[in-house]
């Protein structure tokens, strides 16, 4: 037997112990009365306090006839102090039992110890649940004694765990709620509704991706988890909702990497009466907002990198960047074998692509947009790569649409949204051409997203924002994985 196997053994036997005994290990109920957080902030040496509270058991030791516990909630961590001749030996017996991660309920009155630490003086004490499992072991680094996996990947696969043992994943989790939180309250405070549109679509659309399939048997009819929610919220400002957003998960059957997930969040919103450069200023105006609500300033540092986040933000064209950088101008460019030459000219080997404008985006995509760590808009995108976005009227071959880039990452991406029919059918029959064509991310034919137009959209502008990745910016994580809690994963080799 290995010693983790005996360890676990050893909690099963004192299961058993307790449970001849007539101790239940897991008894229906405790009632607190308390959080630790509260009562530590509130502790009057003058007129200490009775306490009831409960919590993880994260460390122990013992003097002889005394013994001293370190509990945790979610709140914070208090010592707990037991003496023999106080509560009795039976009781202090099963005290000095505990094992580290099993949870208690305790009942007792506040005092300062002699080093000066608050803590609580056990009254009585009961087993809430046991923990069967050791808990991954004590590691020093620097100095510092701490709490983690070696494996990151069971810091993934078992995120309970690394959720009790490792402070860092509790707090970024904490910042992601509040950051979301903060989302809805910036939103709902412009006027924008929240509303909820189907996970699950007859025709996959509203973006450039790759979805995944499933069947209902009932309708037997295929259906697509959703790519995106951005048809469904547009239909909704032509039915008169001026200004909606959504924050929920899309699905993408595409590669998992540092920056992507099959299931990720993105909050969408769209905005009656406005256009590209009004959804420049909403960025700017949420995230550093989101900044400063969550982490309480607007300059970070993201992987030993400063970056401002107040506005105003840096606002470049698309072609402008790309001959900023490379010295190549798509624009002039006339065929795809010019752009495969300007694209080998820097070091960028292209392998199938036959349009030139998909030529430039992975020249931007190698050569650049690792580098825009400060917030810069990319603007005015070819109309090829956008499909659902407004053409620019002084040049229709581009469109309004922006990019942001924080980090050398996409965190957002904006259309002043096409809302003539007629091009819009246009611009799906060209992509059903690339779709049969074998671009399997090519966007469907959607005839009623058609009809609702018909109907008449309102100029509107609108945005995607990543929440994973922006969560990524405001924890220092290079890896999306930091930032969900379940993320998807290879199965396990046992």
């Amino acid at each position: 037997m290995d010693e983790f196997s005996e360890l676990r053994q050893q909690r099963i036997d004192k299961i058993k112990a307790l449970e001849s005994n007539g101790i239940r290990p897991y008894p229906i109920r405790f009632k607190r009365d308390q959080i630790i957080g509260d009562i530590l902030s509130s502790f009057d040496e003058a007129n200490p306090a009775s306490v009831k509270i409960a919590g993880r058991v994260k460390s122990k030791r013992g003097m002889g006839k005394a013994s001293f516990v370190n509990i945790e909630d979610m709140s914070g961590n208090v010592q707990l102090y037991a003496k023999n001749d106080q509560i009795g030996e039976d009781l202090f017996n099963q005290f000095n039992s505990l094992d580290l991660g099993d949870i208690i309920g305790v009942e007792g009155e506040m005092f300062r110890t002699h080093k000066g630490e608050v803590s609580v003086r056990v009254g009585t004490f009961a087993l809430l649940s046991k923990c069967i499992r050791p808990l991954p072991v004590v590691k020093e680094k620097d100095g510092q004694l701490f709490d983690e996996f070696a494996d990151k990947e069971m810091k993934y696969r078992q995120r309970y765990v690394d959720l009790i043992v490792n402070q860092k994943t509790k707090n970024d989790f904490i910042i992601r709620s509040k950051a979301v939180s903060s989302i809805r309250r910036f939103l709902e405070g412009r006027n924008f509704l929240e509303v909820e549109t189907p996970m699950m679509h007859p025709i996959a659309g509203g973006a450039a991706a790759r979805p995944f399939i499933t069947h209902h048997n009932a309708l037997d009819m295929k259906l697509f988890m959703r790519i995106a929610p951005e048809l469904y919220l547009k239909r909704l400002v032509v039915g008169g909702f001026e200004r909606v957003f959504e924050m929920n998960r899309n699905f993408r059957n595409e590669g998992i990497d540092t920056r992507h997930n099959p299931e990720f969040t993105m909050v969408e919103m769209y905005q009656a009466y406005a256009d590209y450069n009004d959804m420049m200023e909403l960025a700017e105006s949420l995230i550093s907002n989101v900044a400063q609500e969550v982490l309480g300033k607007t300059t970070i540092t993201y992987q030993g990198a400063e970056i401002n986040l107040a506005a105003p933000w840096k606002r470049i064209g698309y072609v402008d960047l790309i001959k900023e950088r490379t010295g190549i101008d798509f624009s002039v460019i006339k065929s795809a074998d010019e752009a495969i030459k300007a694209a080998l000219s820097v070091g960028v080997k292209i392998e199938d692509e036959t349009s030139i404008w998909k030529i430039a985006d992975e020249v931007f995509s190698e050569k650049i947009e690792e580098s825009l760590i400060q917030p810069t808009f990319m603007t005015d995108y070819p109309k090829e790569l956008s499909p659902l976005s407004k053409s620019r009227e002084d040049n229709p071959e581009f469109v309004e649409r922006f990019e942001l880039f924080i980090a050398g990452r996409e965190m957002a991406n904006a259309f002043t949204e096409l809302n003539d029919p007629f091009d819009q059918k246009a611009r799906f029959e060209d992509q059903v051409k690339m779709r049969e064509a074998g671009d399997d991310e090519a966007q469907m034919m959607d005839n009623d997203y058609i009809t609702a137009l018909e109907y008449a959209l309102p100029p509107t502008g609108g945005m995607g924002i990543g929440i994973d990745r922006l969560i990524m910016l405001l924890v220092d994580t290079n890896s999306i994985k930091d930032t969900i809690l379940f993320p998807l994963l290879r199965p396990e080799v046992k």
